[in-house]
């Protein structure tokens, strides 16, 4: 059966092209590296991993709760809307909900992807280039998993929402090299970290906490790389490039926090959309869920020196200024802990 069949809702076109010019370049500069950066290719290449060997694709995913995640996850828990369904109903949401989630988080690999190879074909410097080259394996391993838990696992799945693609179209069609390090190293990949690791964390399905887990043990590589190689270009700008960048991360931010209202499963399920997208929007659960997202965006943008008083003003506002003391490293050092402890529980069982 072909992705096509599986989609809830039909997608226009099989293929999406996006239009652009960018710049190749060749640096014949071999010997002249950054230690940090050849320290993060070394554990790029020491830590590539088989999807099809290192997670147990033979564990059974509950039909009523796929990924065993509390019903609190799911944005219009505690609504009307979700108090009037029955049992089965409720069981599937769970199913459409989780797979909504996951076919993003699908769509954002690919997008990672193609985003990781322009940035091998651009970057100065050959040690950036050799890092993302094992990133490019790093997201074809990530499309490869995520295809194949919901093309196995959930039977389901669904387009790209509109506000990712949107971004996807941002980054992939601006020609210069360090807005693909930013939108997608630093902003896609840094919300992405903190989806991950709510399920993670919450999943009681053993094979989804797996998944979630080994994925962000790479994602926690990409983000470090995005914010060393911007944290060292970004002092050399001007005022007006600085000013431009940062009206890009004001939008991308908001862009990204409005995307997690869920209109397509309300819609695919006929529950009523309005009434939905209006309890989630003004739920408390569901701001601080959103909120959460920015944890590791915030203090990269201030670490990379993106932080004027327009990006100041506007995560106030988004209620996530608080973010920019988080210690990253230590958030990174946590995720390679439990992929590990992961893989000794898996190995001595």
């Amino acid at each position: 059966m072909t992705t096509a069949r599986r989609y809830a809702v039909p997608v226009d076109e099989p293929e999406w092209t996006i239009p652009g010019e960018c710049e190749t370049l060749f640096d014949w500069e071999y010997e002249n590296t950054r230690d940090a950066l050849r320290r993060l290719y070394e554990k790029g290449k020491n830590l590539q991993w088989n999807t099809n060997t290192r997670i147990d694709w033979t564990q059974d995913l509950d039909p009523e709760n796929p990924e065993g995640l509390p019903d609190e996850a799911i944005p219009i828990f505690g609504s009307g809307c979700w108090s009037r369904l029955r049992d089965r109903e409720k069981a599937n949401l769970r199913r459409h909900f989780q797979s909504w989630q996951l076919s993003q988080f699908l769509h954002g690999e690919q997008g990672a992807l193609v985003c990781t190879a322009k940035i091998v074909q651009q970057v100065p410097g050959v040690d950036a280039k050799f890092y993302a080259a094992t990133q490019v394996m790093d997201e074809a391993r990530h499309v490869e998993t995520y295809s194949r838990l919901l093309h196995e696992k959930f039977e389901l799945a669904y387009p790209i929402t509109p506000t990712l693609k949107r971004l996807l179209h941002d980054i992939l069609s601006d020609s210069r090299w360090d807005m693909t390090y930013l939108g997608m190293q630093v902003l896609i990949e840094g919300l992405a970290l903190a989806a991950f690791a709510q399920i993670r964390d919450q999943a009681t399905n053993s094979l989804a906490q797996a998944v979630n887990a080994y994925v962000m043990q790479d994602e926690a590589r990409h983000v470090a790389f995005g914010r060393l190689a911007l944290r060292e270009f970004y002092p050399h700008i001007s005022e007006a490039e600085r000013d431009e960048r940062e009206e890009f991360v004001v939008e991308a931010c908001y862009l990204m926090r409005d995307r997690f209202l869920g209109e397509e499963v309300w819609e695919t399920i006929g529950l009523p959309v309005e009434e939905c997208v209006q309890y989630v929007d003004a739920s408390e659960t569901m701001r601080n869920f959103r909120s959460m997202l920015f944890s590791r965006i915030v203090p990269t943008i201030r670490d990379i020196g993106l932080w004027g008083p327009k990006v100041r003003r506007a995560y106030a506002n988004m209620g996530i200024l608080g973010f920019a003391d988080f210690d990253t490293e230590e958030l990174e050092r946590n995720d390679e802990r439990i992929a590990a402890e992961l893989d000794e529980r898996r190995t001595t069982r």
